[in-house]
């Protein structure tokens, strides 16, 4: 795996934070949640420094690679425990829970290593600690869209939310129920990006 430093290239956003009004759900997204330099810091040290793995899942009637790498946290002793944490993990966790209000205790990494990279359609399947899942994504690297359409009201528009360097998105409330995402493969030459999904998981 070819491993990027130069982040020159990846663009903040400057729309500030924008509540976006659909029906069945809170979302909500900060441009420039992390400034410039934070999110070059974090971005170096997330890519060259995570134990990044590849995983298998079940596709129709095989199993199959997934097309991206991934690394998990949570505060379970079995799985690293919270004093093994990175201390760059912690401190993100500490700015999303501060702005949020929410307490998460287990972050899932994404590293999309180029634009042949992506995610199916689906909705989180982790077990939470309440029926309505809060999901805290924070995004590092290069710009992606990230889509969401309604699973049962097929007549609402999709959205399609470009998720810069340093931004932060939160799924609230209803969401993750009534809506599935995506973060669509592409053909552009992209460099890699880093995506963090912190949850509340019954440990």
């Amino acid at each position: 795996m070819i491993l990027f430093n130069d982040t020159e290239m990846f663009s903040q956003g400057t729309a500030g934070k924008i509540i976006f009004d659909a029906t069945d759900a809170d979302v909500m997204l900060i441009d420039s949640f992390f400034t410039k330099e934070e999110s070059d810091n974090y971005y170096n040290i997330l890519l060259n420094s995570t134990p990044w793995r590849e995983y298998e899942m079940p596709m129709y009637d095989k199993i199959v690679t997934a097309p991206r790498m991934i690394a998990w946290y949570d505060e379970s002793e079995g799985n690293f425990g919270k004093s093994n944490w990175p201390k760059e993990l912690i401190d993100i966790k500490a700015r999303v829970e501060n702005e949020t209000k929410i307490n998460f205790n287990a972050v899932l990494l994404n590293l999309y290593r180029n634009g042949k990279d992506g995610v199916s359609w689906h909705s989180d399947k982790t077990q939470s600690e309440n029926k309505n899942m809060n999901i805290a994504s924070v995004t590092f690297g290069e710009t992606r869209i990230f889509r969401l359409r309604h699973k049962f009201l097929k007549h609402l528009p999709q959205l399609d939310i470009p998720l810069h360097h340093g931004a932060f998105l939160l799924m609230a409330g209803k969401t993750n129920s009534f809506w599935e995402h995506q973060v669509p493969k592409t053909t552009r030459d992209v460099l890699p990006r880093i995506n963090l999904t912190f949850r509340q998981v019954r440990i």
